[in-house]
């Protein structure tokens, strides 16, 4: 795999541009063979705020899991958006993440990111691909982060949950229509999806919707002090938060797991579930 080092974090400007503008799917799709690489990388003390405030995290000296993820997203909006990458970046969904912290990152660490594409393979509703990123300190690995996208090219069918049996919330959130707006700001993902009511229409959605990461994040923050210093944490993301909304959040431990969900308080239809676990503990 080739390793393209960048001087400098990507514009999200001309990225966005691009993936507005492609259209098409590679007949054959293959994944680019280039890891992205950027070093030094350093958290920006008021963008750590504001990112905290948005998802609720306390302020403190060491960077959200998710936070990673966030820094690392430029590159991987450049992977997804090069001429080589097969699909249309608006053609996918985020329907899974990984995170693995194997140590905790302070706001004062210097790390490097690389971003890269894998794992290309059939799914009985399209085709799954991982985009991968880490980062690491003198080559030694402190973060890592897989999210897992679905190129549809088959309609999913319909939900089975029963809309007459809502489940009882140990939370409740009610999460505003600024958040998507809010989240899009801290993030850099400005999918229209997330920011403007028309343009969700034009994708199916009745409203905007809530990003997935930040749900994620919103979970992480809640189970603050209460994750060890080293952990994976996965989730899946069900059904889209419609904004604003009204959901349930339980976080259940079960030995050295946490079990996680996140629903609709009025159908009990699931947004997201997951698990978060210790280093050593059996997912």
């Amino acid at each position: 795999m080739m390793r393209q080092e960048l001087e400098r974090a990507p514009s999200l400007g001309p990225l966005y541009r691009a993936a507005a503008l492609r259209r098409s799917t590679a007949k054959e799709p293959r994944l680019p063979d280039r890891e992205l690489i950027l070093r030094g990388v350093r958290a920006d003390r008021e963008h750590l705020a504001a990112y905290d405030r948005v998802c609720g995290f306390r302020l403190g000296d060491t960077l959200p899991a998710t936070y990673p993820h966030v820094l690392a997203f430029p590159l991987a909006l450049r992977l997804m958006t090069a001429r080589e990458f097969p699909f249309p970046l608006l053609g996918l969904v985020h329907v899974e993440n990984e995170i693995r912290v194997h140590r905790p990152l302070k706001t004062t660490d210097a790390f490097d990111l690389a971003v890269r594409a894998e794992a290309l393979r059939p799914h009985d509703r399209g085709t799954q691909l991982d985009v991968v990123a880490t980062a690491t300190i003198d080559d030694e690995p402190i973060w890592s982060g897989r999210s897992t996208y679905l190129r549809r090219t088959v309609a999913a069918g319909r939900s089975t949950a029963n809309p007459n049996e809502p489940v009882p919330a140990r939370s409740v959130w009610r999460i505003p229509k600024r958040t998507g707006p809010d989240y899009a700001a801290v993030s850099g993902d400005r999918n229209p999806i997330h920011t403007s009511r028309l343009l969700a229409r034009a994708f199916g959605f009745p409203r905007t919707i809530a990003h997935g990461m930040w749900t994620k994040a919103r979970c992480l923050a809640a189970l603050e002090g209460r994750l060890p210093d080293a952990y994976t944490v996965r989730v899946s993301f069900k059904l889209p938060i419609l904004l604003p909304a009204t959901v349930g959040f339980d976080a259940k431990a079960d030995g050295d797991e946490w079990v996680i969900s996140v629903w609709d308080v009025r159908t009990g239809k699931p947004h997201l579930s997951g698990t978060a676990y210790g280093t050593g503990a059996t997912p």
